[in-house]
């Protein structure tokens, strides 16, 4: 199995990732949680867009990638995984969930961080600006800010040791949950409570979108919830409610923002202004 899954990982992802993407869009036609306010058909071109440019930066400058780097820490003995102290006490098991964990609090920790520090900020910013929410929003992220997070996961990859296969399949349950927790989808309360203790629903993230900038820097979790939990970053509901809280933020409002092009720039196109974590007004 573990053959197979590294000779196949380009068609598993490419497969998961258009699964998900093709049930999630269905889903959203048929039951969507909101009205949408802008062009689904630009809003589609541009985000779907970035996901092609992110894929071709990463190939281009990342050729191993993560799982390159797991598969050589396990060839050198590199991370505290692979370290023999630590495979002569506990089962592969065990290994493969504490490393899948592990890789998801890294994942936290970074979100966390490109809110907090006005220059990553202004990477992150571009996953914000987009005025709707659904499921072309999981995958809206600057090509800078892709390589970044790609140079931290290889760290932490190296540093901590995992499996390739833990890896692999990380990357893929953050893909999919990425696509699901951002989907114009809605669930019954009692059930969205219910799944609220073992994955951030789409309900949970929305909040993360809103405008209303202390609702912004909440619920930073993309796979599992208990994080935001944990260090204090979880808000329930918006203030305004699902259906009437406005989405995106104050600095770019206007529709030709969503274009492509338009979406390239914006690091650079305005000041971080004023939603970092513990922003200080400047002069």
């Amino acid at each position: 199995m573990t053959d197979f899954i590294l000779a196949n990982e380009p068609t598993l992802r490419l497969g998961c990732f258009f699964g998900i993407l093709a049930v999630m869009a269905l889903w959203e036609v048929v039951a969507p949680r909101r009205a949408l306010s802008q062009s689904k058909a630009v809003r589609w071109y541009s985000n779907l867009g970035i996901v092609v440019v992110n894929s071709l930066v990463v190939r281009l400058l990342f050729p191993m990638a993560a799982v390159g780097i797991a598969v050589l820490a396990a060839e050198r003995g590199w991370g505290l995984l692979n370290t023999t102290v630590w495979t002569s006490i506990f089962p592969a098991w065990i290994t493969f969930l504490l490393a899948v964990v592990i890789l998801d609090f890294a994942i936290y920790l970074q979100h966390v961080l490109f809110h907090a520090v006005p220059a990553l900020w202004r990477l992150h910013r571009m996953h914000h600006a987009d005025l709707d929410f659904d499921v072309t929003t999981g995958a809206r992220f600057h090509p800078i800010e892709i390589v970044l997070s790609m140079i931290i996961k290889m760290a932490m990859v190296a540093a901590l040791g995992p499996s390739a296969i833990a890896v692999i399949i990380f990357e893929i349950v953050l893909n999919l949950t990425a696509m699901f927790n951002h989907a114009n989808v809605g669930l019954p309360l009692a059930l969205d409570r219910f799944l609220r203790l073992f994955v951030v629903t789409p309900d949970m993230h929305r909040v993360h979108h809103s405008i209303v900038r202390n609702e912004t820097n909440s619920n930073f979790g993309f796979n599992l919830p208990g994080w935001d939990r944990l260090f204090g970053t979880y808000r329930a509901q918006p203030a305004a409610g699902h259906t009437d809280m406005i989405i995106g933020i104050e600095q770019f409002r206007d529709a030709p923002a969503l274009h492509l092009h338009r979406m390239l720039v914006q690091p650079f196109a305005a000041p971080a202004d004023t939603y970092p974590i513990n922003h200080e007004d400047r002069t």
